[in-house]
């Protein structure tokens, strides 16, 4: 069967005929360039410092004191864009959504593996020309779905069983960073790239609701999904509440399982499976804790593994373009309901 874009971008080795600019790239240390200099980039920048599989050729950012900051932390210079590239085999792009497509489209065209920060883009469109550009160059690309790295995944992974019925809320207090988007792809996006991965099934509808309530995008919003495979989930985000919560419930045919990401714990009824449980004949209780990991150090090792060694891609470029789909279907019910709502009154302006 011949390949398609999605197929190759981010899936295979790089091939044994690579050209010279790809066998350097698989030589550690990987030299790595860092776009985006801000609050989640020095994270990055930090990471890569650490590795022993990279190094940091160079620091980019539009802001120049975020840049000669991480530059002093890290003792890598502060670079011109054409020079930052120039020094890299992998770009890691940590700029505002609005720019991850626009940068990460630089980098695939100049030939560089590129890890992009969730969501891969703003705009489908933008994601397919994001696929094709790795695939056309042959390049790597990773989507930072951070939470696929999280050891609360690993504990959730194989315990899930076949969900039925999912809830999820993630809920937490304002923060200014990250409103250039609304709270659905800050925030729900990484609930939906979860529960996209455990149905694995594609969304037949979506309800939702949402409203901005001290940035100008939606800070709130709440949606029901219904899936092609019959489940449903419903899932809560928002960055304007008074306390911090993770949560995930996920009911099946055998059980259930309740997921606390805050205080890592893990409860799973489950029939003929852990400790019997008196008022349910025939079903056991498990109960699973975890240590945190570093997820971040994880998502990097991650790629740096898929360059070097030819490991597939963690998180590759049509999983993020799924759950941007699925967000971007979440805003478009948002909207739609909005728009019923001020028609029959119910919606007064500010």
């Amino acid at each position: 069967m011949p390949e398609t874009p999605a197929t190759r971008a981010g899936l295979r080795p790089l091939p044994a005929n690579a050209s010279p600019s790809t066998t350097r790239a698989m030589s550690a240390p990987l030299r790595v360039g860092l776009v985006g200099a801000g609050h989640f980039g020095r994270f990055h920048a930090l990471k890569i410092v650490a590795s022993p599989r990279a190094t940091l050729a160079g620091v980019h950012d539009h802001n120049a004191v975020h840049a000669d900051a991480v530059a002093r932390e890290t003792g890598a210079p502060v670079l011109a864009l054409p020079d930052l590239l120039a020094a890299s085999d992998a770009i890691i792009v940590a700029v505002p959504a609005a720019a991850h497509h626009p940068i990460a489209a630089i980098a695939l065209r100049a030939g560089k593996h590129v890890l992009v920060e969730k969501p891969i883009a703003t705009t489908l469109t933008d994601a397919d020309d994001l696929v094709s550009l790795a695939a056309r160059h042959r390049r790597l690309l990773q989507v930072g779905h951070l939470e696929r790295f999280s050891a609360a995944n690993g504990a959730l992974s194989g315990r899930a069983g076949t969900p039925l019925y999912i809830e999820a809320t993630r809920i937490g207090a304002f923060k200014q960073r990250g409103t250039d988007v609304s709270v659905v792809l800050d925030l729900m996006i990484h609930d939906l790239d979860l529960i996209l991965t455990l149905t694995g099934s594609d969304i037949e509808s979506v309800e939702a609701i949402g409203a901005p309530i001290v940035s100008a995008q939606d800070d709130m919003a709440n949606a029901r999904i219904r899936f092609a495979s019959g489940a449903v989930a419903t899932i809560t985000a928002s960055r304007v509440a008074s306390r911090t919560e993770r949560r995930m419930r996920i009911f099946g045919p055998d059980g259930y399982v309740t997921v606390d990401f805050a205080n890592r714990r893990l409860h799973v009824i489950r029939r003929e499976r852990g400790d019997p449980v008196p008022t349910l004949p025939g079903f056991g209780a498990e109960s699973v804790s975890w240590e945190d990991h570093d997820a971040l150090a994880a998502e990097q090792e991650a790629f740096f593994a898929s360059i070097l060694d030819g490991a597939p891609v963690a998180v590759d470029a049509a999983a993020g373009r799924r759950a941007l789909a699925a967000a971007l279907a979440v805003s478009h019910a948002i909207a739609e309901s909005r728009t019923r709502m001020a028609a029959s009154g119910l919606l007064k302006p500010h």
